[in-house]
Formats: C-alpha cells, structure tokens, sequence
C-alpha cells in the first residue's frame, strides 16, 4: 500500500473514530436528559402528593382492567361517574346500526357526570383509520350517545376507562370532604381552602403554569368554556379568578 492509501486510510479511520466519539457522547447526554426530566417529573409529582391530604391517598378507586369487549361490558352493571370533565366529547348514536356519528360532536362529559352505561361497542372513527375504538353508550333525554373508552388494533386491547371514570359514588369515596367542598363541587365552582383534587372534581383538569415546584402553584381550567385560574400554596387555593 503507497503512502497516498495509507493517508486516505488513515483519514477514514479518524473520522469514523470522531464520529464515534459523538455518538457516544450524544447517547450519554440522552440518558442524561431522560433521567433528569424524569426526575422533574417525580419531584412534581411528589409535590403534588405532598400538597394534598393524606386521606385522599388512601382512597381505593376500583378498577375493572377490561381486555376484551365481554368483560368491557361490566361498566353496564351500575352507574359510573365522569372522572376526568370536559375531557371527552360525546357523540350522537344509533343504536340499530352500533355507530357514532363522529361528524357531529354532542358535547362535552361534565365533571362528576353520573351516567349508566348500557353498552360498549367497537366502532370506527374516520380520525383513526386502521383501529377500532371501543365505545361506551349511555342515553340522556330519550337520546342515545357514546363517547370513547379505548382503541383496540390486532391483539392489542387498550383501555382507558379506568382512568377516566369513577366505578363508585364520589361523595362515598371521599366522604371525609366537608359539606362546603361538595356543595362548591355540585356547582362546578372553585372556593378558597379546596385542593387541587377537589378542584379537578369541580371544573376539570388544569394546566399547569410552569414547572409546578416550590410551595405555590398556578393552574389554568377550561372550565368547560368559563376560563378560571388558580392559584394554590400549601395545597389550597387562595386565589380563584375568572377570564382567561
């Protein structure tokens, strides 16, 4: 080999090793990143455990942990309550052919909804070609509606009712909340003093305005159209305004 190959060799040889070295580099600042993220996110987490009572964590909240549509359907055999509000839209629905009209949204799940789910279906929606949703259907004012509780593709079987929905009576649940907080929940009203789980159960889930560490804490609520901020420190709120 001349002396010219060998240089060119050479230089292949650097600059793969270069390139090497960034990869590697790169992957270590990856996991670096992920772990760090991670970390936030359990240090929010935690805070936000820590911001709230004691007995709000030992509440045992059922669950059903369906795999199929057979056993999907024990959300038939009582009412349920709506977990997360304003989260799911609802659909019109025919009972005779088993289809939502996903063109035409209904409205919106209110927090705490009491519903009684009288079957659950697999339809198809035009927005998720390729899978099935897995539908729960409830009736209202001599109306049929469905809303989605799943998707399900091949083998694959994925159910998100759990998380969305309250198997037992929430006043039951949390009956250690005082008749003021219910009362403000039954309002879909946010009150001084009240936490942030029981604000949820009011007007829904809020956004989270920065990173959500340190002792005060600012949350954002669609509220279902009537925008609310508020603003909790210690686990309570002391600030509730409206607007957006």
């Amino acid at each position: 080999m001349d002396s010219e190959a060998k240089k060119r060799v050479q230089v292949v040889l650097l600059v793969a090793m270069v390139l090497a070295g960034l990869r590697v580099a790169y992957i270590f600042y990856e996991r670096r990143n992920d772990a760090e993220q991670a970390a936030q996110q359990e240090k929010q987490s935690q805070l936000r455990k820590d911001t709230l009572p004691d007995a709000d964590y030992y509440v045992s909240l059922r669950k059903i942990h369906a795999y199929d549509l057979a056993s999907a359907r024990e959300l038939t055999k009582g009412p349920v309550w709506v977990r997360v509000g304003y989260s799911s839209a609802y659909f019109p629905f025919d009972p005779a052919s088993k289809h939502a009209n996903f063109g035409h949204q209904a409205g919106r799940l209110l927090p705490l909804q009491k519903l009684q789910i009288t079957d659950v279906v697999f339809d198809h929606a035009p927005t998720a070609p390729g899978q099935k949703q897995i539908m729960a259907v409830f009736a209202e004012d001599e109306k049929h509606y469905a809303f989605s509780i799943g998707a399900a593709a091949g083998s694959s079987f994925d159910w998100y009712a759990d998380d969305m929905l309250f198997y037992d009576d929430p006043p039951e649940l949390y009956k250690h909340w005082s008749a003021d907080v219910w009362d403000a929940i039954g309002k879909h009203e946010v009150r001084k003093g009240m936490n942030e789980l029981q604000a949820d159960c009011a007007v829904g889930l809020g956004l989270l305005d920065g990173s959500g560490l340190g002792e005060e804490r600012t949350l954002h609520y669609a509220n279902g159209g009537k925008p609310l901020t508020v603003t909790f420190r210690g686990g309570k709120a002391v600030e509730v305004k409206t607007g957006s």
